[in-house]
């Protein structure tokens, strides 16, 4: 039989304090560990009783303020949520929160799209979160949360957007802004090293993104030459950086010095690769198809 977990010890000497959240007309008073948090009710009642909580007063400071003052989130608080969400069995926190990430790391190539921006000058896809607030090291903290807590939907974004950064970061961690590291767990550093692997192969297939640079000409090109030399020298380039842009429609592309027609192709040739790849996404990971994940929580 498994034992249950021991009870957080209050520090016996440390003074107890209060926290910034303390309402003059709550009517209940939380402790946990050494802090107390006042929340507001309906009424006010002389002689508040004191419920005392075993958990991180970090994380129910977190918990509450994201009640009483909903707003974008930082990933600890979204992470916080999770945790008690579900030690509390508290389905509307948790539900919110969930949504949150889900809606940063997406299910569909269109609302994934929507979260994205690329930059051709700079090679790079830039990528604009609106419901949470992220660390330098919260796309791996991230991948451990949604693992951990069943939200098996998310993974595969997740997993792609940590695998943009260089491999090297997936053995050493990345590091957060107060200074600390985060590592993956031995089974997303596989994931993470062999998505990008398959994927950086992927991409260069006859039918996949930059499948478009491995035909020699489309029958309705009206400049053979010039569009070839580009093509030629597109894929001379991405071969020497070889990085991964498997749904990155235009990086890598000189497609003003393509003439129309072959720009057109190319343009249906991307998009439909891009919809394939994602629609076999998880797979990359080790993960089931999408319509078999599910979040359980």
């Amino acid at each position: 039989m498994t034992s249950p977990p021991a009870k957080r010890q209050r520090t016996e000497n440390a003074p107890i304090t209060r926290s910034d959240i303390w309402h003059i007309d709550g009517s209940v008073v939380l402790q946990v560990e050494n802090t107390q948090f006042r929340p507001p009710d309906q009424s006010s009642v002389e002689g508040c009783p004191v419920l005392e909580l075993q958990d991180d007063h970090v994380d129910v400071n977190y918990l509450l303020k994201a009640l009483y003052s909903p707003c974008t989130l930082l990933f600890p608080v979204i992470a916080a949520l999770i945790r008690l969400g579900r030690k509390y069995d508290c389905r509307e926190v948790l539900d919110m929160t969930v949504e949150r990430v889900t809606f940063e790391n997406p299910t569909t190539l269109e609302e994934y799209d929507a979260l994205s921006v690329v930059v051709e000058a700079e090679n790079t896809e830039l990528y604009f979160p609106t419901r949470i607030v992220f660390d330098m090291g919260s796309p791996f903290d991230l991948i451990t949360l949604v693992r951990e807590n069943n939200i098996l939907t998310a993974l595969p974004c997740a997993y792609y957007r940590a695998i943009l950064y260089h491999p090297s970061s997936f053995l050493v961690g990345l590091r957060r802004r107060d200074g600390t590291s985060t590592t993956l767990a031995a089974v997303d550093q596989h994931r993470c090293t062999q998505g990008r692997e398959k994927l950086i192969k992927d991409q260069f297939k006859a039918d996949s993104t930059f499948g478009w640079l491995r035909v020699r000409d489309y029958g309705d090109c009206i400049d053979p030459s010039s569009c070839n030399k580009t093509r030629t020298e597109t894929l001379e380039c991405l071969l020497d950086v070889l990085d991964l842009w498997a749904l990155s429609p235009e990086v890598g592309c000189k497609v003003l010095e393509l003439c129309d027609p072959y720009k057109e192709r190319r343009k249906r040739s991307v998009s439909e690769s891009r919809k394939k790849i994602w629609d076999e996404f998880p797979s990359y990971f080790d993960l089931p198809p999408w319509a078999e994940l599910k979040n359980d929580l």
